[in-house]
């Protein structure tokens, strides 16, 4: 009995699949969940099991050549007798389909060529890599020059892209850039200052390196409404603690890291770098219009009434211009607070090298449904929004969201005990 050995299909939007190799031969024997070929597709490497026992008859699709999900791409016959006749008949018919078929030839002229690159190079390159490559006038040396994520460190479609955008960007800022902006004399022209330029390269680097991804939940603050409503005035006057939302959402944030560490992180070329010690930076406004973010070191270590002691002190500091050189450097994960200016959310942008950065919205008393004795009733409630914006390279959107519950579930269920 011949079984047909098809291209798999790996995920809902994929539709086809490239041979890298095959690992058995015609007319090897193969057993059942044996390894025979691996394939490559825009996502996954991944190899490929015999469906059954018999042996290898028929490929039909050769390295290096891509097809649709589903394609037929060998064929394994379970009568061990018939494989000699059968391998001759498909070689004859292989050599038959090349003569006659000038596209296929040039097709295997190309695989030809691709083989002897990869014999130069020791490095593999798909087909539909090497067609961008092609499109995009890249060499075989620059592509060689392209770090891979896939497996092997083979290179993807997505690494292509990224290497493709990030040298169109390249090209366009090494160019002058027009200007068509017009000025009269009822206009003000005020010189950008330094801490202004410094800020627009930081933001404009974060956005050519990160791949910005942002969600939004909102958090009930009832209870820590209700604890500072009742306490915030006697701990500012007995012991000169100013606490504030921002104190129990940085402790929030910094044991949800220690729940999903990835978060605190940085991204080294092909290397991930897990920060052991949270270095938190809290976002500070400057007047005029300035933004400065420095962090608090070894922030792990700081209960929740430290963390409001060193919140209190870096922003003094910031807005009487008291920082020093190490207050604003090795920040592992950041928090920026537009609540402050009655913002209910926005989309923040990654503080680089980090891989993500909370954003805290004000808290505004609303209309909330909740249950009560098993009914929904509507009640009064201080909510707030919280935002994270996470660099999509690392750190995926179920990672983010996992992370961004957390630190939910923590300000809604603090442990207010220990204040």
């Amino acid at each position: 009995m011949k079984i047909d050995v098809v291209m798999p299909k790996m995920g809902e939007s994929l539709n086809e699949g490239t041979i890298i190799a095959w690992l058995k031969a015609v007319g090897d024997v193969v057993k059942k969940d044996e390894i025979i070929y691996e394939i490559t597709t825009d996502k996954v490497d991944t190899e490929i099991p015999s469906p059954a026992d018999g042996v290898l008859v028929e490929i039909k699709v050769g390295e290096q050549e891509t097809v649709d999900v589903d394609t037929v791409v060998a064929i394994i016959e379970t009568d061990s007798s018939e494989a000699v006749i059968v391998e001759e008949k498909s070689v004859s018919s292989i050599k038959k389909q090349e003569t006659s078929d000038s596209k296929e030839v040039r097709k295997a002229s190309v695989v030809s060529n691709i083989k002897k690159e990869k014999a130069i190079s020791n490095k593999f390159f798909s087909p539909l890599v090497m067609n961008i490559a092609n499109k995009e006038n890249i060499s075989f040396d620059e592509l060689e020059q392209i770090t891979g994520t896939g497996s092997n460190g083979r290179v993807s479609k997505r690494d292509i892209l990224n290497y493709i955008a990030n040298r169109e960007i390249s090209s366009t800022q090494s160019k002058p850039k027009e200007t068509s902006i017009v000025t009269n004399t009822e206009d003000e022209i005020i010189p950008m200052d330094t801490t202004r330029k410094r800020i627009m390269e930081h933001m404009i680097n974060s956005r050519d390196t990160s791949v910005h991804v942002t969600s939004v939940t909102e958090v009930d603050m009832s209870k820590l409404y209700n604890f500072l409503k009742l306490n915030k005035k006697r701990f500012l006057e007995e012991e000169k603690v100013k606490f504030t939302y921002m104190t129990f959402i940085s402790h929030a944030v910094i044991n949800a890291i220690k729940e999903f560490p990835l978060i605190n992180s940085q991204i080294d070329g092909d290397k991930i770098i897990i920060k052991k010690n949270v270095n938190l930076g809290i976002a500070v406004a400057v007047e005029p219009n300035g933004l400065i973010v420095p962090n608090i070191k070894h922030a792990e270590n700081l209960s929740a009434r430290g963390l409001a002691q060193e919140i209190a002190s870096l922003g003094n500091k910031a807005r009487n211009k008291g920082l020093k050189p190490d207050d604003v450097k090795d920040g592992t994960f950041s928090i920026t607070n537009y609540g402050v200016f009655g913002l209910q959310f926005g989309t923040p942008i990654i503080n680089q090298p980090e891989v993500a950065i909370i954003g805290v919205g004000s808290v505004d008393k609303k209309p909330v449904v909740v249950e009560v004795d098993g009914m929904d009733t509507i009640a009064i409630k201080p909510m707030m929004y919280l935002t994270i914006s996470h660099d999509h390279r690392l750190i995926d959107g179920m990672l983010g969201g996992k992370f961004l519950n957390s630190v939910k579930e923590r300000l809604e269920k603090f442990d207010l005990s220990n204040i």
